[in-house]
C-alpha cells in the first residue's frame, strides 16, 4: 500500500470541504433536466465498471448523468492506488480521498453490495459486522446489500438497527447442482425476512429473477413492502448463466417491473448494473438509462 504524504491529505479535505454545496447544486441540476429519474432514484452499481477502479467507475457514472451510485467492496481505488481496495478495510486517508472525488463528481453513494468474506463465525461474527456497518456509517451510505448466511440475521438486525442503516438482501440466479441455495426464490427471502426490522429488505434483482425463469413481475408483487433497493437487469433467457443484455432486450420483464414499482409506491434506489463484458459498454449503459428515462415519463407524468 502506498503511504499518501500529508499534503495530499490537506488536498482532499479541502478540496472535499470547497465542492459540497456544488455537488448539491450539480445533484439538483440532473433532475431538473431529467438526468435524475422522477420517482425512482436512478443509480449505477460499480459492478458494471468492474474493469477500472472506484475512481474511474464515478467519472463514468457522472458522464451517464446519474446522480447515485452503488459500490461493491472489492474494487481497487483508483489508477494511483490499485493496491488499494475499497472496503470496510479502507485506511482514513484514503476515505477522504474517497469521499472528495464524489463530492467534486457530483456523485453520491447510497450503497454497497459487500462479499462473503464478511461473514465470520463464532465470536469474529460481531466484530467483523460492526465494522462493516461503522464503515458504511463513515461513507455516509444509506444501506448495505448482500448474501448473509441465515444463522447471522439476528446479527444483522442488530447492526441495523443500532446504525440505522439498511440491509438490502439480494437474490443471485437459482444454481441446477446447488439445491441448498435458495436465495434466489423471493418466497424463501420473504420468510427469512417475517416479523423483521423494516429496515431489513431485499436487493431485486430483475437479471436473475429472469436466469432463475421466475415472472420478474409477479416476484415484485410477492415482495412488495421489503423492496429496498433494485438491480435492473434484463437476461437474454431463462437460463442460469445467460449474458445480460440491455433492458427491453430478454426476458426479465422490466417495464413491467418498473409499472409495478410504481404501483406499490416504491422511490428508492433503480440501479443499472450491466454485467455483460461489451466493447460498446457506455453505449449498452446508456441505452438501459434511456429506456428507464423514457418509462419514467410515463409512470410519472
Amino acid at each position: 500500500m502506498n503511504k499518501i504524504q500529508p499534503s495530499f491529505l490537506i488536498r482532499s479535505r479541502t478540496l472535499a470541504l470547497a465542492v459540497l454545496t456544488t455537488m448539491a447544486t450539480h445533484v439538483m441540476s440532473l433532475a431538473a433536466d431529467g438526468s435524475k429519474a422522477k420517482g425512482f432514484e436512478l443509480t449505477i452499481a460499480t459492478y458494471t465498471f468492474r474493469s477500472v477502479t472506484v475512481f474511474e467507475a464515478i467519472d463514468k457514472t457522472r458522464e451517464c448523468g446519474v446522480p447515485f451510485i452503488e459500490f461493491h467492496f472489492w474494487q481497487p481505488l483508483s489508477p494511483e492506488h490499485k493496491n488499494v481496495i475499497l472496503n470496510q478495510d479502507l485506511p482514513e486517508e484514503h476515505l477522504h480521498a474517497l469521499k472528495a472525488k464524489l463530492a467534486a463528481a457530483g456523485v453520491k453513494a447510497i450503497n454497497a453490495y459487500v462479499g462473503d468474506s464478511v461473514y465470520k463465525k463464532g465470536t469474529e461474527a460481531e466484530a467483523s459486522m460492526r465494522k462493516l456497518f461503522g464503515f458504511a456509517q463513515k461513507l455516509g451510505l444509506r444501506a448495505l446489500t448482500g448474501e448473509p448466511p441465515a444463522d447471522l440475521l439476528d446479527l444483522v438486525e442488530k447492526m441495523v438497527k443500532e446504525y440505522n442503516i439498511q440491509w438490502c438482501f439480494h437474490n443471485h440466479p437459482k444454481e441446477p447442482n446447488n439445491p441448498a441455495y435458495k436465495n434466489w426464490d423471493p418466497a424463501f427471502v420473504r420468510s427469512l425476512l417475517e416479523k423483521r426490522d423494516p429496515r431489513m429488505g431485499v436487493s431485486l434483482d430483475t437479471g436473475h429473477l429472469g436466469r432463475s425463469g421466475l415472472d420478474a413481475v409477479e416476484a415484485t408483487r410477492l415482495l412488495k413492502g421489503r423492496i429496498l433497493s433494485v438491480h435492473l437487469k434484463d437476461a437474454k433467457e431463462a437460463q442460469s448463466h445467460a449474458e445480460d443484455v440491455p433492458l427491453g432486450l430478454g426476458v426479465s420483464k422490466v417495464r413491467g417491473v418498473l409499472a409495478e414499482l410504481k404501483k406499490q409506491g416504491y422511490t428508492g434506489e433503480v440501479g443499472i448494473e450491466y454485467e455483460r463484458e461489451s466493447a460498446q459498454l457506455m453505449q449498452e449503459v446508456k441505452q438501459c438509462l434511456d429506456l428507464i428515462r423514457a418509462e419514467q415519463k410515463k409512470l410519472f407524468q
